[in-house]
C-alpha cells in the first residue's frame, strides 16, 4: 500500500506535467482515501469504469482522458454528477494524465503504440514533440499502405480508415496516438511515408493525396490503450499495489 501523495509525487516525477500546455488538469482530479491499496488504470473516467473499478475494490483510478477539459461545462449535473457521485461515494482517487501520457518516452501512449506495432522511432516531430518518427524493428519495409494498414487491423483489432495516395513500399513510419490528424503536415515534413493516428478530419484526405504520403486512422481509443496500463503497472509494481486495466470498449 501506499499514500495518495505518493502515488501522486511518483506519478508526476515520471511524467512531468508542467513541461506541458494542455487543455485539462493532470494529475489528481478527484481526492479518495489517503492509504492506497488497489489501482485501477483505463483510458477514459467513463462510468462504466467507474463502475468495474468500484466492483474490484480500487481505491485509485489511473486514465488518460479525465473528467474536466477548458471550456466545458463547469455545472455538475447529468453524467458528470453520476461519475463524480460514484467516486465521492466510494473514496476513489481519480488520476489523469493527457499529453504527459502520450509523450513518455518508454511508458507513454505513443511510445507503447510503436512497441505494440513493432516499430522503433528515431526521431520526433509535431508540436511539444509528441510525434515519433521511425521504421520497424526488423528493418523491413511494409510492401505498400495496404499492407501496413492489415498489420493495423489485425494488431489494433480494429477497423483501419487509409487513404493511400501512391503504391509504393513505405519505410519511415510516423505516428501520434488519438487526434492527431493535425500532426499530419509535420509528420510530411519530417519524411514520413506514412501517417499512424486515431482520427481523420476532412482536410487530411485531400492532403494526403496531393503529398504522396498515407494516412491511416485506427480509432482513437484503439490507439491509446497503453499508456495508462503501462504506467499504472510500473508504479504499481514499485509500491507494491494490486493493478487491473479495464478496457472499456469505444468503437470511437
Amino acid at each position: 500500500m501506499t499514500h495518495r501523495d505518493d502515488l501522486l509525487s511518483t506519478f508526476d516525477a515520471l511524467l512531468q506535467p508542467e513541461r506541458f500546455k494542455d487543455y485539462c488538469p493532470n494529475g489528481l482530479q478527484v481526492e479518495g482515501t489517503s492509504t492506497v491499496h488497489t489501482l485501477v488504470s483505463g483510458v477514459t473516467a467513463s462510468r462504466a469504469l467507474i463502475e468495474v473499478a468500484i466492483a474490484a475494490k480500487a481505491d485509485a483510478i489511473l486514465v488518460h482522458h479525465g473528467l474536466f477539459w477548458r471550456g466545458q461545462d463547469g455545472r455538475v449535473t447529468g453524467w458528470m454528477k453520476q461519475r463524480l457521485a460514484l467516486l465521492l461515494a466510494h473514496d476513489i482517487n481519480l488520476f489523469a494524465y493527457h499529453l504527459p501520457l502520450d509523450a513518455h518516452p518508454d511508458l507513454g501512449n505513443n511510445a507503447q503504440l510503436g512497441l505494440k506495432l513493432g516499430l522503433v522511432s528515431h526521431t520526433r516531430f509535431g508540436e511539444q514533440d509528441l510525434g515519433l518518427l521511425g521504421r520497424r524493428v526488423d528493418g523491413q519495409e511494409f510492401a505498400s499502405a495496404q499492407a501496413l494498414a492489415e498489420h493495423l487491423k489485425i494488431t489494433l483489432n480494429h477497423p483501419v480508415a487509409l487513404i493511400e495516395p501512391a503504391q509504393r513500399a513505405i519505410n519511415q513510419i510516423a505516428w501520434c496516438s488519438g487526434g492527431a490528424q493535425g500532426y499530419f503536415e509535420a509528420a510530411i515534413a519530417a519524411g514520413a511515408d506514412a501517417f499512424i493516428t486515431g482520427e481523420i478530419s476532412e482536410p487530411q484526405a485531400h492532403i494526403a493525396r496531393e503529398s504522396g504520403v498515407a494516412y491511416l486512422a485506427c480509432g482513437h481509443h484503439a490507439t491509446e490503450r497503453y499508456g495508462a496500463p503501462a504506467l499504472a503497472a510500473h508504479v504499481a509494481q514499485q509500491f507494491g499495489l494490486a493493478h487491473t486495466f479495464i478496457d472499456i470498449d469505444n468503437p470511437a
